[in-house]
């Protein structure tokens, strides 16, 4: 049985990505842009039922230049969910705003409750970025009240939720924009590279101008904004065409990867699966299962997601802790944070395992003869 390096969630390409990415090199269309990024953002937007997609660099270009965009500068404030990777927060620093952090519910998305509590407490908050955690849509129905209300604009961050649904609409269907990325180990990749979906074609327009370079349409280099070098390239966007194309069917292996950690540990004490899609309010809602993961109560299973940890790194698997919060980071030490505890409760239980559409049944049967054997030793 081979020993190689089993990862978390590798990217999932086939002979279909290789033609595209000869197609691309072929056709000439090397250089950044082209008929592949045209393509790419239409088919993008129309399975994300919005107008537009701007294809950019990143899923922190997006996050970036949707801020921008939105209005957000020096003196803004931006209220945004703590259990998340940094791209989210650092993407609000680089506008000069102050990023206020809210803590999860039990879901791990941001809570509404501590969001209310914010606004209640902050007069100059200019938007809101909720993210959805490991392929789980936030619940937008509360999230967008509170900002309307508040008069705050929503930008979400839906960077690892691309093909998950809330009550039949897409991830990225929601707020004024929303940010996706494909980079490496996401549902689908481009290797690097993210897009902004969004209805409003100004808003579009704008996003697709800063990254840009913020040049001016005429003949010689003209330019009266700071602009960034921010687009996809063409060789990208094919890649990305190819990944699209296939996405359901990489959602429904990664299904089946949580149905089979939900049998592994039917049986464990103090381990539960975590993420578990459920219907809400009779609409179809379900995550995109981009990673499956697990809380484990030390009580009752006599070790801690560390232990288990450990176990399958030394059978070479890769796993690891559910995200530390943004107020628990020692660069956003001092931040402004309105927290009960759930968020850095998940990140000390919680552990995340391989998910990854491309598992093989061999690497499937590696993980579970290190999962039972490490629970049999214990």
């Amino acid at each position: 049985m081979s020993t190689d390096k089993i990862y978390m969630s590798s990217p999932d390409v086939t002979e279909l990505e290789e033609a595209a990415l000869v197609r691309a090199i072929r056709s000439g269309w090397v250089a950044p842009l082209g008929p592949e990024v045209n393509a790419f953002e239409e088919e993008l937007a129309a399975y994300c039922g919005r107008r537009r997609a701007v294809a950019l660099s990143s899923g922190t270009a997006a996050l970036h230049l949707g801020l921008l965009t939105l209005g957000v500068g020096p003196g803004d404030v931006v209220l945004t969910s703590s259990l998340t990777f940094a791209a989210t927060a650092n993407a609000i620093m680089y506008t000069g705003a102050e990023p206020v952090f809210i803590d999860a519910d039990e879901s791990g998305n941001m809570d509404p409750a501590l969001l209310e509590r914010a606004f209640a407490s902050i007069d100059n908050v200019k938007a809101v970025v909720p993210v959805d955690l490991l392929g789980k849509v936030v619940d937008h129905e509360r999230i967008d009240a509170l900002a309307e209300l508040n008069g705050a604009a929503v930008l979400s961050d839906a960077a690892e939720s691309l093909g998950a649904v809330r009550n039949g609409r897409s991830a990225a269907a929601f707020g004024q924009a929303a940010a996706v990325s494909f980079n490496g180990n996401k549902i689908m990749t481009t290797s690097g590279g993210g897009a902004l979906l969004t209805d409003d074609e100004d808003f579009a327009d704008h996003v697709r101008y800063l990254a840009t370079q913020a040049r001016q349409p005429v003949v010689h280099y003209e330019h009266v904004d700071v602009g960034y070098n921010y687009r996809m390239s063409n060789i990208l966007a094919a890649l990305g065409r190819a990944q699209l194309s296939r996405l359901d069917d990489m959602i429904e292996r990664r299904r089946g990867h949580r149905a089979f950690y939900r049998e592994l540990f039917a049986d464990t004490p103090g381990v539960s699966v975590f993420g578990e899609p459920s219907g809400v309010d009779g609409g179809e809602t379900r995550d995109n299962f981009w990673l499956s993961s697990i809380l484990v109560d030390p009580g009752p299973a006599g070790f801690t997601a560390d232990d288990l940890r450990l176990a399958l790194e030394a059978a070479n698997i890769e796993s690891r802790p559910i995200w530390k919060p943004m107020h628990l980071q020692p660069v956003y030490a001092g931040h402004r944070v309105f927290t009960d505890g759930t968020g850095e409760h998940l990140f000390r239980h919680g552990l995340s395992l391989p998910s990854g559409s491309n598992l093989e049944p061999a690497q499937i049967a590696r993980i579970q003869d290190a999962v039972t054997g490490f629970l049999e030793a214990r």
